[in-house]
C-alpha cells in the first residue's frame, strides 16, 4: 500500500511551509506529497497568509525534491483552458525529471470563483470531458505531428502538440462519486481512480462501477490504480488523538468513523480493509502542516508495518 500526503494550502499555508512538508514526505520515505487546487479558503477564520497556485507550487518542488510523486487532488478544469494546462504540466514533469501527476476535476467551489473573477459555467462536466480528451491528445500526439480538436466548448487547429512531458505516459488521476459518467471518464482516459473521504462499503461500490466501466471500454480492470483520500489523525495515546483533532476542529468519533484516527495499529487495521476491496493507495490529508511529529509517527508506526 502506497501511502502519499495530501495538502490543503487553501486553508492557510504559504510555500516555505508546503517545502518544508515536502521535504519531510520525502525524508519520511512516503510515495508522494500532493496539493488541493483552491484559491479560498473553507470555512472559518480570515484565510491568512492567502492561497498559493497549486502549479507554481509544484513547479517549486519539482526543483527541491529528488524522489516522491508530485501531484494535484484536484486541478479544477475551470481554472486553466486545457492547452495552458498541457504546457504547464508537460514542463512541470521534465522540471521534476518524470515524477508528476494530474488530477483533473471538473471544479466545484462556486464562491473560489466569485472571489477570484474565474468564470462558473453551468455546463462543468462536459468540459471537463473535453479538457481530458485534449491534455491527453497532446501529450500522446508524436513528435512532429500536429493535434486538432473540434468540441463544443475547445477548438484546436493544427497545435505542434509541444512540449512533451519527461514521462511516456504522464500519470492522469479522475475521481468522484459519480456512478456512471465518472466511472466512464476515468476508463477512458485515467491511469488512476481516486475516491475522497468516503466509507468503506461506498468504496468498493464505486471501484466495482470503475471495473465494470474499464471492461466496457476494452481495458483491463487492473489497467488502472485504485485510491482513497482519507483524513489522518494518528497518536501514540488517546490524549494525542484527541489533541490533533482538537488543532483541525474534528471530534475523534468522527474522525474514526470518516478517516484514519486512533493509535497505529487501528490504522493499520483500518488501511488493510481498504486493501481487501481493491485499494492500492491512500492519500492521508494532512490538516495541520506544523505538526511534522504526525508525519513522523505515521512514517515509523504505520508504513513501516505496510511494506
Amino acid at each position: 500500500m502506497d501511502l502519499r500526503i495530501f495538502t490543503e494550502p487553501q486553508q492557510g499555508a504559504d510555500y516555505e511551509t508546503l517545502l518544508t512538508v515536502a521535504r519531510a514526505t520525502e525524508q519520511l520515505d512516503f510515495d508522494g506529497f500532493f496539493r488541493s487546487d483552491h484559491y479560498l479558503r473553507m470555512g472559518g477564520a480570515d484565510g491568512l497568509p492567502g492561497p498559493t497556485d497549486a502549479w507554481i507550487t509544484l513547479a517549486g518542488l519539482a526543483r527541491e525534491t529528488s524522489r516522491i510523486r508530485l501531484g494535484t487532488l484536484m486541478t479544477a478544469a475551470t481554472f486553466r483552458l486545457p492547452g495552458v494546462l498541457a504546457i504547464t504540466a508537460a514542463q512541470v514533469d521534465q522540471m521534476s525529471g518524470g515524477r508528476l501527476e494530474v488530477g483533473l476535476g471538473a471544479g466545484w467551489y462556486e464562491a473560489e470563483h466569485a472571489a477570484y473573477g474565474i468564470p462558473f459555467p453551468k455546463e462543468k462536466f462536459g468540459r471537463l470531458e473535453e479538457q481530458l480528451a485534449i491534455v491527453t491528445g497532446l501529450w500522446g500526439t508524436p513528435v512532429g505531428e500536429t493535434f486538432s480538436y473540434e468540441g463544443a466548448y475547445y477548438q484546436l487547429r493544427d497545435s505542434p502538440a509541444l512540449p512533451k512531458p519527461a514521462q511516456q505516459r504522464l500519470p492522469v488521476l479522475i475521481g468522484g462519486r459519480g456512478v456512471s459518467r465518472t466511472p466512464a471518464l476515468a476508463a477512458r482516459y485515467a491511469t488512476e481512480f481516486n475516491l475522497p473521504f468516503t466509507s468503506l462499503e461506498e468504496t468498493e461500490a464505486q471501484f466495482h462501477r470503475v471495473r465494470a466501466a474499464a471492461e466496457r471500454e476494452g481495458r483491463a480492470p487492473d489497467d488502472l490504480a485504485y485510491s482513497v483520500a482519507l483524513v489522518a489523525c494518528v497518536g501514540g495515546s488517546d490524549a494525542e488523538v484527541a489533541r490533533r483533532a482538537a488543532a483541525i476542529g474534528r471530534e475523534v468519533p468522527e474522525l474514526r468513523e470518516n478517516g484514519l484516527a486512533g493509535s497505529p495499529a487501528e490504522v493499520v487495521e483500518k488501511i488493510g480493509r481498504y486493501a481487501e476491496i481493491g485499494c492500492d493507495r491512500i492519500y492521508l490529508q494532512i490538516l495541520d502542516l506544523d505538526d511534522l511529529d504526525h508525519l513522523e509517527l505515521i512514517s515509523s508506526r504505520v508504513r513501516t508495518q505496510l511494506d
